[in-house]
């Protein structure tokens, strides 16, 4: 019993059999490390770990610490009693208490322990073999007896009888240690080839491991970034609203005060008028003529200096300096403008079209920027570089980093825009890019968008509204990724491949023109 009990504390609790390279976790539960790694990585997209036994939870991933003392209990328990371990057969006879089996016997359908196997019959029909709990499967099923052969024809393992008088009659047979030494050499062989393929699959694995954190990184530094960029934005326009609201309210204060006295002047000025009214009512009223005309006549005097001074004054009261207030809401325009170079490091230069390689059929514009069908071909030099269709690509070539130009196709409505290694074709069907593995484009035909490489089309929605595509290039990441630059801007298609030589951007134009518009720019 006590052998029972030991047994029992020494399974893990996950995959239910005894102990492989026990770990135990902070909680103190012991578990196989293949096991709980599987828990931990089937828990790490949830955020929270927790212990499959007692459902301790801990933010971060737990750290495994191997168990000694419960390896070396483990590993000797195995070495005192293996046939027990790995069997788990015990002796048929053995009733009272379970005893290990030593042997099983094929032909009593029984097993027996080191006890009862010496005095087992020694005779030639009962077959001894390792411990087994499926003896039935070892007999002939039409006659009874144990298997002895293998019919190669049939496939199928047979007694004694089924090569004399049974339906095997004739065919050829081998013993079964023969059969069974030859099905594991292929086995071995299949073993290999799935070695090698797990291992190989393991390594893509671990790449795509690498790769996940990379990207984590990544995402982690861009979110980095894109939040200190909005603090500083947020500063900034805080910096500008209290720089334009101060400049408000000194101009407020300014004109203000201007007004306030000018409303002082003019109050003292309409009391004085009160004054000059009230006196020349006086004298309306007198019934003394010789007193009024004595009075000097003030009247068109009064008129034409209040007219006057009113008028002189209230052209002296400033107004808000609108002018002074929007130069310094253009500020804001600095701030937008900082947006796009806060996030990443940009590296911005001229991408144009190579005369060299442009088709007879094709035009380049001065600037080198435009691809526009011509009905007048050019004669230019037949060059092993020059294309037999309406395609032209860039002079410069992209081998590292991260980039994105813009092609303007309001012009055309059949058109492929897209990259290429400088090893492509020059004449023929497979030199349009897209019709080989050397290129790979987005292509519109009226209103039908597909992703093309080495003729295999991947189909796009249709009617999708587009004047101009942005093309995104990470080179070490092996992506090509389409926008369609819209309101809001629209993912197209990331093509994902390893790019094996330098690329260069492409283009093929069936009618009308296309455009390289802007820069290249490149980030970290």
């Amino acid at each position: 019993m006590a052998s029972a009990d030991l047994r029992k504390e020494l399974d893990c609790s996950i995959c239910l059999n005894i102990y492989t390279d026990p770990v135990t976790l902070r909680c103190g539960h012991n578990f196989c490390r293949v096991c709980i790694e599987h828990v931990l990585d089937i828990q790490e997209g949830s955020g929270v770990y927790t212990c499959p036994e007692c459902r301790a939870e801990c933010q971060e991933r737990p750290a495994l610490h191997k168990n000694i003392t419960l390896c070396n209990i483990v590993g000797s328990f195995l070495s005192t009693r293996p046939d027990q371990e790995e069997t788990g057969i015990f002796c048929t006879y053995c009733v009272d208490s379970p005893v290990p089996a030593a042997k099983s016997c094929l032909l009593c359908e029984a097993s027996l322990c080191d006890k009862h196997l010496r005095v087992h019959s020694k005779s030639a029909e009962h077959v001894l073999s390792d411990p087994t709990s499926s003896l039935g499967h070892r007999k002939c099923s039409v006659h009874k007896k144990i298997l002895e052969y293998y019919c190669t024809e049939d496939a199928a393992c047979i007694c004694v009888s089924c090569c004399l008088i049974g339906e095997h009659r004739g065919h050829q047979m081998e013993s079964l240690d023969d059969a069974s030494e030859k099905k594991k050499e292929k086995l071995r062989n299949v073993l290999q080839k799935l070695t090698t393929k797990r291992e190989e699959t393991e390594k893509r694995v671990q790449r795509l491991q690498e790769r996940r954190r990379e990207d984590q990184e990544k995402a982690d530094g861009v979110t980095k970034r894109v939040k200190a960029l909005f603090r500083d934005i947020i500063r900034q326009l805080e910096d500008l609203e209290k720089n334009v609201l101060s400049e408000i309210s000194r101009q407020k204060e300014s004109v203000s005060f201007s007004v306030s006295d000018l409303i002082q002047q003019l109050e003292i000025k309409k009391d004085e008028l009160s004054r000059k009214m009230c006196h020349i009512e006086e004298l309306c009223n007198m019934s003394d003529p010789v007193t009024v005309l004595q009075e000097p006549d003030t009247g068109d005097l009064c008129d034409t200096e209040v007219r006057e001074r009113h008028d002189d004054q209230v052209h002296d009261v400033g107004d808000l300096d609108v002018g002074l207030i929007s130069g310094k809401l253009n500020r804001l325009s600095d701030i937008i403008t900082g947006i796009n170079t806060g996030i990443y490091v940009q590296d911005t230069t001229d991408i144009f079209l190579d005369v060299n390689t442009a088709s007879n059929d094709i035009h380049i514009s001065g600037d080198r920027k435009t691809a526009s069908v011509s009905d007048r071909k050019r004669k230019r030099p037949l060059t092993q570089e020059r294309f037999q269709h309406n395609q032209v690509i860039s002079t410069r070539r992209f081998s590292s980093g991260r980039h994105y130009w813009e092609v303007d196709v309001s012009k055309s409505v059949w058109w492929r825009v897209g990259m290429c290694y400088p090893s492509i074709h020059r004449k023929g069907d497979q030199s349009v890019i897209g019709s080989n593995n050397k290129s790979w484009c987005l292509h519109r035909c009226n209103n039908q968008y597909t992703v093309v490489h080495n003729r295999t089309e991947i189909q796009l929605p249709d009617c999708i509204p587009c004047d101009t595509v942005r093309i995104c290039l990470d080179y070490e990441a092996g992506q090509l990724s389409f926008y369609a630059l819209c309101d809001p801007v629209r993912h197209l298609h990331t093509v994902t491949a390893t790019f094996t030589e330098p690329l260069h951007a492409a283009l093929w134009v069936w009618r009308d023109s296309i455009n390289i518009s802007g820069e290249v720019r490149s980030w970290e």
